[in-house]
């Protein structure tokens, strides 16, 4: 095996010197959201201030900002690939990161040179010491998250990109990120999340969410239920903002999953031996129809699901509206080769469980979002028949296990690792109450091992979903036992 297969490497490590990692002990003590969330807490006040202070570094280049319930890193992560393929230099800003948080401050998921992170490192703990006593910073002192998305500001200044994407990390009104000035904003579906910080209703979700649209600043909308499309269409219309709708503006969306049997993209007819036989590569065959191109968008998506063509025509679209020069043949080159940790990821794991076909990750945490990971593993007519799962205490576990009632093979439960607050009691009541048989463990890290051996003693796949920290989990520990066995 390749040591520097993505899964197997963690490739942070390279630039983990000791004063990386200096700087990230500084981070982690400041209060993190994403391990201890809390209401009341956001507010514009300090990126604003910090901003301002190192010279308007928000404001450095061309920017895209992408909000919504789900799609936003992989929207990102199209927009990212198209602009890489019309050879502009793009910083990609996106959240959670998978092993090393250096991950959420990439050019287009590669990491710059080390002297670009410890360089900014070096500015913005400057930057917060040296910071005057103001009055808003005694009652909320600044947070993890702003001080890491105020860090992406000076990576990208340093790196001297031309254009960045920032994922927002929390609705969008009252997010760090929304002190950018972007060319084009991007709003994906809109699911009721985080109801405690953001409202109990889509529409309450909607308005938060529409904080990122701006004055006389494109913004284009996924699918959406009428009376959030209404929301929308308010604040554009309060910021002169032209409004474009995925479902209005593309006639057709079309999707067909294929396997290929090498990189030269030769149809394998037969996706069950494929599966068993060989580490398969999955591609979808996408279509995109809308009056935006002077002609239809054809492209070979390796990010599977009918979602994840609604987010490549979404951020086609942005694209285009942004950079009208952009060829249509670059847009699709750019969606074809976007890559995406932990969506839809397949493992090759042969070379280290020679009986084992593969394990797919999947970061995948709302009903909706877990019903199109195993709408896919059907269309796909992938072998899978074992699931371990986890997720954070804060999602819909009722109606996610409902989506696992015809699930034949063995379920493993636990939590996902120690970094986001979890509720296993709960997960068990709510596939208890389906009547779903299922084993669990609290002892993450040996319900993967179990899961894994259940697969291996199986020989067909195990999928893992639930939370993007229980895939960091799994890759950690297919890290560390390739390197046992190394």
């Amino acid at each position: 095996m390749n040591k520097n297969d993505s899964f197997i490497q963690n490739e942070g490590d390279v630039f983990c010197s000791s004063k990386i990692k200096e700087f990230e002990n500084w981070l982690n003590s400041f209060l993190n959201f994403e391990k201890f969330p809390q209401k009341n807490m956001f507010w514009l006040d300090t990126m604003e201030y910090f901003s301002k202070k190192a010279d308007r570094a928000n404001l450095f280049c061309k920017t895209f900002h992408v909000a919504g319930s789900k799609g936003k890193g992989s929207t990102s992560a199209f927009i990212a690939s198209i602009l890489e393929q019309a050879n502009i230099r793009t910083g990609l800003y996106t959240s959670p990161h998978i092993l090393n948080f250096l991950e959420r401050i990439t050019e287009n998921q590669k990491f710059f040179s080390q002297e670009v992170y410890e360089e900014a490192a070096e500015e913005l703990v400057s930057l917060v010491e040296n910071a005057e006593s103001v009055e808003f910073l005694k009652n909320r002192p600044i947070t993890w998250f702003e001080l890491v998305t105020l860090y992406s500001f000076l990576c990208f200044r340093k790196a001297k990109v031309e254009c960045a994407i920032f994922e927002v990390g929390l609705g969008g009104r009252l997010d760090a990120t929304n002190v950018i000035k972007p060319k084009v904003c991007c709003i994906g579906p809109i699911e009721l999340e985080h109801t405690e910080y953001l409202g109990d209703t889509v529409e309450k979700i909607a308005q938060e969410k529409g904080g990122i649209i701006k004055e006389n600043t494109p913004v284009v909308i996924a699918k959406q239920k009428q009376s959030v499309k209404e929301i929308f269409k308010k604040i554009a219309k309060e910021k002169n903002a032209p409004i474009f709708f995925i479902d209005e503006i593309c006639s057709n969306i079309s999707t067909k999953i294929h396997v290929v049997s090498d990189e030269n993209k030769s149809d394998c007819p037969d996706i069950n031996k494929a599966c068993q036989e060989n580490f398969p590569v999955l591609k979808m065959k996408t279509q995109i129809d809308s009056k935006i191109f002077s002609r239809k968008l054809k492209t070979d998506l390796k990010l599977l699901g009918d979602f994840q063509a609604e987010n490549a025509a979404l951020a086609a679209i942005a694209v285009k509206l942004a950079f009208p020069e952009i060829p249509e043949s670059t847009i699709e080159k750019g969606l074809e080769k976007t890559k995406l940790p932990g969506r839809f990821e397949i493992l090759d794991t042969q070379k280290i469980f020679k009986e084992l076909p593969f394990i797919i990750l999947d970061g995948a945490h709302t009903p909706r979002s877990v019903a199109f990971t195993l709408k896919t593993i059907d269309e796909a007519k992938l072998n899978v028949k074992n699931l371990l799962f986890a997720c954070a205490e804060d999602k819909k576990i009722d109606e996610i296990a409902e989506l696992f009632k015809g699930f034949s093979g063995k379920i493993f439960l636990t939590i996902p690792g120690t970094v986001k607050k979890s509720d296993l009691k709960k997960v068990e009541n709510a596939f208890s109450s389906k009547g779903i048989k299922f084993h669990s463990d609290s002892n993450y890290i040996q319900q993967i091992k179990n899961a894994i051996g259940q697969s291996k003693n199986d020989k067909t796949a195990l999928l893992v979903t639930g939370s993007f920290y229980l895939v960091a989990e799994v890759k950690k520990y297919i890290k560390n036992l390739y390197e046992d066995l190394s």
